[in-house]
């Protein structure tokens, strides 16, 4: 996938979002991603301690493989809704962070 692609559905996700939280305050709606996105980590460590065989028996008799490619897209586009949400203009956010971070290297 492009991140054309990607960032085309991010807007179009939060434009499905706020039509279906119609009754919710709009200046909510950055802290109502900001706890989505806490959610989803949660979500995302409970599968990589399963990944890891930390988990307890149940869960780990539950697990599948696929459930941690899911919870990392889970994260990601919790993230990227996140930034659309509060006006973040995503490839040029990370590549300030991808320049600075090979700065460091030089």
């Amino acid at each position: 996938m492009e991140t054309d692609e990607l960032l085309k559905f991010i807007s179009q996700e939060n434009d499905r979002l706020r039509a279906y939280h119609s009754g919710l305050d709009e200046d909510n709606a950055p802290l109502i991603q900001t706890v989505k996105l806490n959610e989803e980590i949660g979500e995302l460590c409970d599968t990589v301690l399963a990944y890891d065989s930390l988990q307890r028996s149940k869960k780990l008799a539950e697990f599948e493989e696929q459930e941690i490619e899911d919870e990392v897209a889970d994260v990601i586009i919790t993230t990227l809704l996140l930034a659309d949400s509060i006006d973040v203009d995503i490839e040029e956010a990370l590549e300030n962070k991808i320049n600075a971070v090979e700065e460091r290297y030089e």
